[in-house]
């Protein structure tokens, strides 16, 4: 459910777009409104599993998260959509920290890696059903089906629940550190916003990404002093000492840059330099999403008999890869190529994820692995955030600055366009016509450079990440000791 509704309502935005009367900058609000409160509220979710216990939080969660779903399709105004997508992120934050850290309680070490590939394959349903079932809903119904779709599966994960979940027992002595929250949400929510809104306002020409990103800086600032001596922050200095979660969190923020800014870059090249219609670029796409399920599969059966760092190592290698592949791409390239490089990609992260998981919280106190689930799925959307705007922004500005490099050869002394031949005809700038087709070639190879600038970038800020292998320690199997007790290392 909650993988799915960052996904889904993407290709319903042009039809809530007239139903809403907002205009193209307004109903991109009902995108980050969500992801800017989930952001936010991740953090938290270990707190206010300890302070009301776990089960009743997670039902709160989900109960809540269902009925905003249906106020989100029920909305009748731009202002009530933001206000019940906030809502929704709001309640949505929690889901996935809390299911992943209940999977790492309810499971012993040696069958955790199964039990989290099972899980990572569920999460990674709901981003490659989305689009299409998005699509599917809002064609043959409406676009408010995006949201109602949540009601049976809301239902029925509810009643699960509280059926089959042990019951928490809550903690009401703990205190909430609101200082400590507030200037994190401060921090978090100007870098999403600044992230979110910078290629929109042209980064910092604009006052208001200018403002966004010191209310950010000087939020993420506080907060850092404050958790390092407050006596009681919510989020425990503690659990940093444990190396492996470290570095695992910084594997996951360079992952999480490659995971969304890769598809979020394919899609266009699919259909605006390949020319693939929107259902065959979904088509294309889909090979990614199915070797990132096998490698889940493959990687948590055999991580507990292989050293999760040499699975982590081949899934990076093998990401790169792929990415070095794609800077060989040019329009005519051919759909198995596609198809090879992209499962390719998607098995890479694969083969990060699960073993990362397992690696991560292998050594990590059981009193820290909410508070670690979230830090997780924090990093995980702070690095894809980061990835997208990056990549989104160099491309914009290399595809103008290329456009203009290559324009410059296009001049009266160029042999090309002085013979008589079909070029000099198709393509005389003299001609509105040609000058037309002459600037449509043009930009179109300035964006495939572009796209090539981009890919080098992401093999550059992806290699590093094997140097933080070194620094995680395996932790051994020792027979006879219960789960919490698999903290013997090498």
């Amino acid at each position: 459910m909650q993988a799915l509704d960052q996904t889904i309502a993407n290709v319903a935005l042009p039809y809530m777009q007239g139903s809403l009367s907002a205009t193209y900058d307004e109903i991109t609000w009902v995108l980050t409104s969500y992801i800017t409160a989930a952001a936010i509220m991740t953090a938290p979710v270990g707190w206010l599993a300890a302070r009301f216990g776990r089960k009743y939080l997670f039902v709160t969660c989900l109960i809540g998260f269902t009925i905003t779903s249906m106020l989100c399709g029920a909305a009748q105004s731009l202002q009530q959509m933001v206000l019940f997508r906030i809502c929704q992120g709001v309640f949505g934050a929690a889901l996935v920290p809390l299911s992943q850290a209940t999977m790492m309680d309810i499971y012993p070490m040696e069958q955790r890696g199964q039990a989290m590939a099972i899980w990572g394959v569920g999460v990674m349903v709901g981003p490659i059903l989305g689009p299409t079932l998005g699509g599917y809903l809002t064609e043959l119904y409406n676009w408010r089906y995006v949201f109602y779709i949540n009601l049976p599966f809301g239902i029925l994960a509810t009643v699960g629940l509280l059926i089959f979940m042990p019951r928490s027992f809550p903690n009401f002595n703990l205190r909430f550190d609101w200082i400590g929250f507030g200037v994190l949400a401060l921090g978090v929510g100007g870098l999403q916003m600044m992230l979110d809104r910078g290629q929109d306002q042209d980064w910092f020409f604009s006052r208001e990404v200018i403002t966004e990103a010191v209310l950010g800086s000087l939020g993420i600032y506080l907060f850092i002093v404050h958790m390092l001596t407050a006596r009681r922050a919510f989020i425990p200095p503690a659990i940093f000492r444990d190396r492996n979660f470290t570095a695992g969190l910084l594997m996951m923020f360079a992952a999480g840059t490659v995971l969304v800014s890769s598809s979020s870059l394919m899609a266009p090249w699919l259909q605006n330099l390949a020319n693939y219609p929107v259902e065959t670029a979904g088509l294309a796409m889909a090979p990614r999403g199915i070797g990132t399920m096998i490698a889940m599969i493959i990687g948590g059966r055999i991580s507990s008999r292989i050293d999760p760092r040499k699975i982590m190592a081949f899934g990076i290698l093998l990401l790169v890869w792929s990415i070095w592949e794609l800077t060989a791409w040019t329009p005519d390239v051919s759909q198995w190529r596609i198809a090879l490089t992209i499962t390719a990609q998607g098995a890479g992260l694969g083969f990060i994820f699960i073993p990362l998981q397992v690696l991560a919280f292998a050594t990590l106190p059981a009193q820290f692995r909410t508070d670690g689930a979230s830090l997780f799925s924090l990093m995980r959307n702070i690095g894809a955030a980061i990835g997208v705007s990056v990549t989104s922004a160099m491309l914009a500005h290399n595809t103008q600055a290329l456009h203009a490099e290559i324009s410059a050869s296009v001049n009266p002394f160029n042999r090309a366009l002085q013979s008589g031949g079909a070029i000099g005809r198709f393509w005389d700038p003299a001609t509105q016509h040609g000058a037309a087709l002459l600037d449509r070639v043009v930009n179109q190879q300035a964006q495939i450079v572009a796209y090539i600038d981009d890919y080098h970038m992401m093999i550059f800020t992806t290699l590093p990440a094997l140097l933080l292998l070194l620094v995680m320690r395996r932790p051994r199997r020792t027979g006879g000791l219960s789960a919490d007790s698999h903290a013997a290392m090498e």
